[in-house]
């Protein structure tokens, strides 16, 4: 008999997300779902962690193929939490991240915490894998990314991603029969501009609130740019590596600053 897969689950939106909710029964398909998310909402947080700060770990659910906990945490604190915890002595099949709230394209991706997990994993030796969904909304139709999702899935049982790469995957906010596929991408290209807006409190001090506009600067729209293939109606699949550097880059400036 094929052994059942461990799975462990994350998210930046907080265990009581719907996004996280629907991904562990998802998940509970193939294999025992383990999930451990923040008690609190972790956005932005890329792969932050909580330095000498008390952090408690809470049961929320248990039954048969599924468990879950809260841990007052970042993502990557809760990757972390798992892998001492719960998986000392093997660790999971697959670290599945999600289902965000919102998109993780373009630079949004070095920002996510959602995909900050991802690189946890991926550090650890886990198949890592972020599932998002181009809304904001609280209680989204997920029925794009549960059909589409299995799918990837299973492509990916037949052939897994490379060691050292984690995946990022990203669904239109459509109903299923609206999207036109899946595409293979790159992350895009892109920036946060006004970035601030200015307020003032009661007496009369100014404070900046964080709010920002989206600017595009694809410019190619048949490379495979992530953005505008969301946009477009596409689901996107993009590989990262852990391994950020430019190895021409190293060549290039070892022969023109000459140094070894």
């Amino acid at each position: 008999m094929k052994k059942k897969m461990d799975i462990l689950i994350t998210n930046d939106d907080s265990i009581n997300a719907k996004g996280i909710r629907f991904l562990a029964r998802m998940m509970m398909k193939y294999g025992d779902v383990t999930v451990v998310a923040p008690a609190e909402p972790q956005s932005g947080k890329s792969a932050a962690l909580s330095l000498a700060t008390p952090q408690y770990l809470k049961k929320v659910h248990e039954e048969d193929g599924l468990r879950m906990y809260s841990f007052e945490g970042t993502p990557v604190d809760c990757v972390k939490l798992a892998m001492n915890v719960f998986f000392r002595d093997s660790r999971p099949d697959l670290l599945m991240s999600g289902i965000n709230h919102g998109p993780n394209f373009s630079v949004a991706s070095l920002y996510s915490g959602t995909l900050g997990a991802c690189i946890e994993g991926t550090l650890y030796g886990i198949p890592s894998i972020g599932f998002s969904i181009n809304t904001h909304s609280s209680d989204p139709d997920l029925c794009c990314v549960e059909h589409f999702g299995h799918i990837i899935l299973e492509k990916f049982l037949q052939e897994p991603h490379s060691k050292d790469v984690y995946l990022n995957i990203n669904f239109p906010n459509l109903p299923t029969e609206e999207v036109k596929g899946i595409r293979m991408a790159r992350r895009g290209l892109g920036r946060w501009v006004k970035e601030y807006e200015i307020h003032r409190d009661e007496v009369g001090g100014e404070y900046y609130f964080m709010k920002g506009e989206f600017e595009n600067l694809e410019t190619d729209p048949e490379f495979g740019d992530h953005t505008l293939n969301v946009l477009g109606k596409y689901v996107t699949v993009v590989p990262h590596k852990i391994d950020t550097t430019d190895y021409d880059e190293v060549e290039r400036l070892r022969q023109a600053w000459n140094i070894g």
